[in-house]
């Protein structure tokens, strides 16, 4: 006997904590519809989005190293993965609901552009008369408006949940009035989960990326703090580290960080004894979060891969190749728009020819990216 969505809401309420999301007091989607028979509506939300088309393509998006760098290094979708699985994990720990965490994590880069964050820039540059680019906004236009699979309506009419959670994801650029939300009120357990695990993840992931690459060597890390902490724990004393040994190292950082946020919020939550997912936002602070030492021990790591890994002469070179080709892309079509696609070229009237463009060179994958590049610039390429 397969368990109906009734049954799979009732068990949440039994099992979830008080202050919980729980998915039978969803606030509904924007557009009404009949929800799954033997799904949650967070669990629609996660198969809507893993079937999406930004999603697979998340697949051919950098993180740090290019495509073309080597098979071994981490993609926009595999970041999106270990983000979701770390986030689990603090879920179930916590009690929260762990469909809500996992939906929200898959979708929180699904704006990026191709080439990292300096296709991000140079697109928040080329528009910044119009609004600027930002891939946590994109993120929240993809699932409402861009992603075109249903006829009922535009994006993916995931829940209000879902959509707060991804207007909560931290950012410079405040989303919350345009999911309808208070920008002074918390974001759920559930939504300051998923945030902090994105920091997580990248962090420890992208010194992987880095030792592997050889950007930079176990001696350059003796300086921080948190590295020292790690080989007092790991028992090494220096030398040549092979690739057991790293991937021991990074296993113990995120183990170390995952351990602290859950002591954190462990603390926050006895002390205020929240009873509903109300109690979570009205707080003046955030209870997700890292202890006053350890994200000390984290900004020194974080400030250390900015100066040694992202501004690497091999990262900058693969970063200006990135930019170059995304600014000639725009540039090319916004001389004559009539080079996009059709599809796209029916939504200057509404969106402005700017916004069109950046949101179709957005769309792109690193792969796809490059072969624009050839058609329009090519002369043995066919169009």
């Amino acid at each position: 006997m397969f368990r109906t969505r009734e049954q799979l809401e009732e068990q949440e309420g039994r099992q979830l904590a008080s202050f919980a999301l729980c998915s039978r007091d969803s606030l509904g989607r924007c557009y009404p519809e009949g929800e799954a028979a033997y799904r949650t509506a967070f669990q629609r939300d996660r198969d809507r989005i893993i079937h999406s088309a930004a999603f697979r393509r998340l697949e051919y998006k950098t993180q740090v190293f290019a495509n073309d760098e080597g098979d071994y290094y981490r993609t926009r979708l595999t970041h999106t993965l270990e983000v979701t699985q770390i986030g689990r994990t603090i879920a179930r720990a916590l009690g929260v609901n762990e469909d809500l965490v996992e939906t929200i994590c898959l979708a929180h880069d699904l704006g990026h552009p191709p080439f990292g964050h300096a296709g991000e820039d140079t697109l928040d540059e080329l528009v910044k008369e119009h609004g600027g680019f930002n891939h946590n906004h994109q993120s929240y236009r993809v699932v409402t408006q861009l992603e075109r699979r249903y006829p009922e309506f535009p994006g993916l009419n995931l829940t209000l949940e879902t959509l707060r959670g991804l207007a909560k994801h931290e950012t410079s650029y405040n989303l919350s009035k345009l999911a309808g939300i208070d920008p002074n009120e918390r974001g759920s357990l559930e939504a300051q989960i998923a945030n902090a695990t994105d920091e997580l993840a990248y962090n420890a992931h992208d010194l992987d990326d880095a030792l592997n690459s050889g950007i930079i060597t176990p001696e350059m890390l003796n300086e921080l703090e948190i590295w020292n902490l790690l080989c007092d724990r790991m028992h090494w004393h220096g030398g040549e580290m092979d690739e057991i040994t790293r991937h021991s190292f990074i296993r113990e950082l995120v183990g170390l960080l995952v351990d602290d946020v859950l002591h954190v919020a462990n603390e926050h939550l006895e002390k205020i004894q929240p009873r509903t997912p109300e109690d979570i936002r009205r707080q003046p602070e955030n209870i997700v979060g890292y202890s006053e030492h350890v994200s000390a021990m984290n900004k020194a790591l974080k400030s250390f891969l900015f100066e040694n890994m992202y501004y690497s002469p091999r990262v900058v070179r693969m970063k200006t190749r990135g930019q170059r080709f995304i600014e000639q892309i725009f540039n090319t079509l916004l001389d004559d728009p009539r080079q996009l696609p059709r599809e796209c070229q029916t939504d200057i009237e509404t969106l402005g020819v700017k916004r069109v463009i950046a949101d179709y060179i957005a769309s792109m994958t690193d792969r796809s990216a490059v072969l624009e590049y050839r058609r329009l610039f090519d002369p043995l390429m066919r169009p």
